[in-house]
């Protein structure tokens, strides 16, 4: 008994130093002699990992809507551009309902184990009258976006200005509409109430709803995962089934995706405070709760003019700094 264990234990480092040798001439002969290779395969290689990335940006877009700005002004960043209206392209919707609410949730449904650290989620137009800038340029908030900050706050309106939606957009028990058989909603306001009942069922209704519009908005992995993937299927599948047009359920998110981040009803923060720790833009003059001079006024047509922006609203040519 005791020899035959003394044998199996001198056996152990043998069998180790022997396949030791093997694996280094098989490498040996597969690199000097290709005839091995052939018979006796290549190496295996490293099973690959995905690594989610630090940043990406999300885009809802239609076919027709350039989104190439986003590849040649932004190409530090991830991107994953969605086609709504093209069952063809890499990156759809299983239908084109709700505006770009739809995008966004099946963003994260299919990436709810992979996601980056921040997310990003903007519409597919460079130049459009809501953003943030006195260009109405979204490459110049993209750019100046403090990652940090929305790591710390969780969720993040892309939006400092109140105009349009703060303080109180909406007053859900109030502006609930009585909408009797056959009568058709026409207003977010009205609709909101029974949305969000069915949306948050067991939630109490705010009294008061207040976001910056206009569902564009950056937000950290973990606030994302606070909330279980069954969630965000469930409120894709109320996109899909609601009655509602897709405008009026693309809005109901829209004064959502603050609430379901983690938010208070009503989020809106102070705009000097916004533009300094979203933007780092610190020093900017005359700042009250609403907005600051000079970094956003309410555009008088929502299309802005051909030409923009170096043609101005009345056809004069306009300083523009930014890149084409």
């Amino acid at each position: 008994m005791r020899r035959g264990a003394g044998s199996r234990v001198a056996f152990v480092p043998i069998l180790a130093l022997f396949l030791c040798s093997w694996l280094l001439l098989h490498r040996f002969r597969q690199e000097r002699f290709p005839f091995f290779a052939a018979v006796v395969g290549p190496p295996i290689p490293p099973v690959p990992t995905t690594t989610p990335p630090t940043v990406e940006v999300v885009v809802a877009s239609l076919k027709h809507e350039d989104t190439s700005w986003v590849r040649q002004h932004i190409p530090e960043w991830s991107r994953s551009i969605y086609i709504v209206n093209d069952p063809e392209n890499a990156l759809t919707v299983p239908k084109n309902k709700g505006h770009e609410a739809m995008v966004y949730m099946t963003h994260i449904i299919d990436r709810y184990e992979t996601l980056a650290e921040t997310t990003v989620f903007i519409h597919a137009a460079r130049f459009a009258w809501h953003n943030d800038d006195p260009d109405y340029d979204a490459i110049a908030t993209l750019r100046h976006l403090q990652l940090g900050y929305v790591q710390e706050s969780g969720y993040v309106s892309l939006r400092c200005v109140w105009v349009l939606g703060c303080p109180a957009e909406i007053r859900p028990h109030a502006d609930a509409a009585d909408l009797g058989k056959g009568v058709a909603p026409k207003t977010t306001q009205e609709v909101y109430k029974q949305a969000f009942q069915e949306l948050m069922p067991g939630v109490e209704v705010p009294e008061v709803v207040g976001v910056s519009c206009c569902s564009q908005f950056a937000v950290s992995r973990d606030a994302i995962r606070r909330r279980p993937r069954e969630d965000y299927v469930r409120w894709r599948n109320w996109l899909l089934e609601t009655p509602l047009t897709d405008s009026l359920s693309g809005r109901v998110f829209e004064y959502t995706w603050h609430i379901i981040f983690g938010k208070d009803s009503v989020y809106c923060p102070h705009a000097g405070d916004c533009y300094c720790k979203l933007y780092g833009l610190c020093d900017l003059p005359k700042c009250n709760d609403k907005k600051c001079e000079g970094r956003y006024e309410l555009p008088p047509f929502s299309v802005l003019p051909v030409g923009w922006p170096r043609i101005g609203w009345s056809g004069e040519e306009r300083s523009f700094s930014g890149p084409l």
